[in-house]
């Protein structure tokens, strides 16, 4: 029997446009053998400004992301798969901003 765990995310990140005003953009897809590894790759490309997928912010302030944890096991020649979902907040967000965010990754994750 083989086991093995990955982890990806998506999500809504938040940004500074350039002459004032705030804006949102998808986040560049994440993938990672750890949640720790993925959160932390996450938070540097915040800090880098390079989590938005090029929109082009002048800074960045946080993210909303779903991130799944994808666990398949083999077993005897079958592939057997469940995935496990939930959101991750990074950056700095107000209440009413992760709350917005957190409503629009959830209708993107699902419709």
């Amino acid at each position: 029997m083989k086991k093995r765990v990955s982890y990806t995310a998506t999500g809504l990140v938040l940004g500074n446009t350039w002459g004032g005003g705030r804006g949102t953009y998808a986040t560049v897809s994440l993938q990672a053998d750890t949640k720790e590894e993925l959160l932390a790759e996450a938070n540097r490309l915040l800090v880098d400004n390079r989590l938005d997928n090029g929109m082009g912010f002048e800074s960045l302030v946080g993210a909303v992301l779903s991130v799944t944890k994808q666990t398949s096991i083999e077993f005897e020649g079958d592939e057997y798969i469940n995935d496990k979902y939930e959101i991750e907040v990074i950056g700095t967000l107000s209440e009413d901003e992760i709350n917005w965010l957190q409503t629009n990754v959830l209708e993107n994750l699902f419709y």
